[in-house]
């Protein structure tokens, strides 16, 4: 998600399988064991508390909310056909008991018998095919309805069959189908067919229902009855508290009023807990992430309309050094759109610059026959994605300068602004995010790099569109991986965008917490049921 439409910014550590494996009706692994592997019994009557300070969830309609705080609600109260299970990347069954390609632009979903929305109305396929019509009726701008542009129509041939028809063939909808754009709502009069519901009620047939919900305050959920489906909750209410400042939010972890920390705390938030772990009653949990932060380029917007500005930059950006030096390792670099752990990854960047190089990116400006030094505009916004942003920029602002062939004018605004800037093109360069939708190489290229792209930097290059379109065709994953292979080195080449590091995801639990670590995986699912306490 670049977005709060998923960029909110702007996560894998298996190898994905071929999306059509989620046809062959693949039993789920049972990952959702109370507790998880990490031990213990715990108290499944217990609240548990999780303090966050992600907490622009835009809506609670899924038709009305493309970002992560908003998601993280509809994975616990909605059911999707597919879902990924902790740990995995392969889509399996949810709500379906079986989905499957029945030719390449005709998938076909069975449901499982019994399942009822958590106000006690049966779900049907006709819920399936409302919910789907109205996503892509309502098209909110703030929405995720953009996913479901391969899709022509959904047809419910009967009460539990449901058919999507593409308009072209798109190997990632198992995958997109596992995501906010494919959560199932009642087909009643509560949710209308060309709004959104405004009343901030939720009605699912997920593991949990919504109790309450104050906007940047709190979110309490208790264990859905009504629920059919393989979650085993360890607990028996769960609270989203929100914070305003990651000082808070530490502070209330090492107090005891939240039972977990996660997303908001600092790179020296996390230093400082960690030191002071043993014997505080709390833990520090490491798992693994793919968010990823690029550098953008507007490639026509001078100066870096001139390819050669693009790749003397890339020559000598550190990641290395903005890692260790402002993250504190909290972060590691990456060298590709498409992260380490995710399947297809090459290091495509370093492959063609090597170590950052000052002599070698003159050379490209030589080449060229651009004068030196290149005076360009630098642009991050200040809080969207953390306070510590402003010192990664200074940071690069410093390695480019260093090396004698750039003056930076160093500039920031507020993300409502930002967002309407660089998409305006008034920015040449610069600073975005990303959270996947899930965890396929083609949620970190066809959206950034296809025609433009989210970005909007105006990149459109035939060849790479070309090869976008062939990987979206191939069903067999591990096929495609050379085709990827190919948009990661010509991404390389062109330089829209440089990446520059990817995030783990890091969380502190009190003592006697469980279950954390193992929901913390590439898909950035809050798996509620899963966080227990002994």
């Amino acid at each position: 998600m670049a977005r709060t439409k998923r960029v909110i910014a702007a996560v894998a550590v298996s190898v994905i399988a071929a999306s059509s494996l989620a046809a062959c009706g693949e039993k789920k692994k049972d990952n959702s064991q109370p507790g998880g592997p990490s031990g213990g019994s715990p108290n499944t009557g217990a609240t548990v508390i999780l303090g966050t300070t992600d907490s622009k969830v835009t809506s609670l309609d899924p038709a009305g909310a493309y970002d992560l705080p908003s998601w993280t609600i509809y994975w616990n109260t909605f059911q999707t056909l597919l879902s990924l299970p902790a740990g995995s990347t392969t889509p399996t069954p949810d709500a379906a008991q079986k989905c499957e390609w029945t030719n390449p632009k005709v998938y076909t979903c069975t449901l499982k018998d019994g399942l009822i929305f958590s106000n006690g109305t049966p779900l049907t396929s006709e819920d399936v095919k409302f919910s789907f019509d109205r996503m892509m009726k309502i098209a909110d701008p703030e929405g995720p309805s953009s996913l479901l542009e391969s899709l022509e129509k959904t047809d419910a041939p009967d009460p539990k069959t449901v058919v999507f028809t593409l308009k072209t063939e798109d190997a990632t909808l198992p995958h997109k189908l596992t995501t906010g754009v494919g959560m199932i709502v009642p087909s009643d009069e509560k949710y209308p067919a060309d709004k959104l519901r405004e009343d901030n009620v939720l009605v699912g047939s997920g593991p949990y229902k919504l109790d309450n919900f104050k906007p940047d305050e709190e979110a309490a959920f208790s264990v859905n009855a009504s629920y059919k489906g393989d979650a085993k909750a360890a607990n028996g209410k769960f609270v989203m508290r929100y914070y305003a400042e990651a000082s808070t939010l530490k502070q209330a972890v090492q107090k005891g009023d939240v039972d977990v920390a996660f997303r908001g705390l600092t790179p020296t938030d996390v230093a400082d807990l960690r030191g002071k772990a043993s014997g505080g009653g709390y833990q520090v949990i490491d798992g693994e992430g793919t968010e990823l932060r690029y550098m953008t380029f507007n490639v026509t917007t001078a100066p870096a309309d001139q390819k050669a500005v693009r790749q003397a930059i890339a020559q000598v950006v550190d990641r290395e050094a903005i890692a260790k030096n402002v993250y504190n390792d909290t972060v590691t670099p990456t060298y590709s759109m498409i992260p380490n752990g995710v399947q297809a990854h090459t290091d495509a960047f370093k492959d063609k610059y090597g170590a950052p190089d000052k002599a070698k990116a003159k050379a490209f400006l030589d080449a060229a026959g651009i004068t030196q030094p290149v005076n360009i505009t630098l642009w991050y916004t200040p809080t969207r994605y953390g306070a510590v942003t402003a010192d990664e920029y200074v940071e690069i602002k410093r390695q480019l300068e260093a090396s004698g062939l750039f003056k930076v004018d160093l500039q920031s605004t507020e993300w409502q602004q930002y967002q309407t800037d660089y998409k305006a093109g008034k920015f040449a360069a610069f600073g975005l995010g990303w959270f996947p939708d899930f965890p396929d190489p083609d949620n970190y290229t066809a959206p950034f790099l296809y025609k433009g792209g989210y970005f909007k930097n105006n990149y459109d290059n035939p060849a790479v569109n070309d090869l976008v379109t062939k990987s979206q065709g191939q069903t067999d994953r591990k096929a495609a991986e050379p085709t990827f292979a190919d948009i990661q080195k010509q991404t390389a080449e062109d330089v829209p965008v440089l990446p520059m590091w990817q995030g783990k995801q890091i969380a502190a639990a009190r003592t006697g917490v469980t279950g954390v670590k193992e929901t913390l995986d590439p898909s950035y699912i809050v798996r509620f049921w899963m966080i227990g306490k002994q």
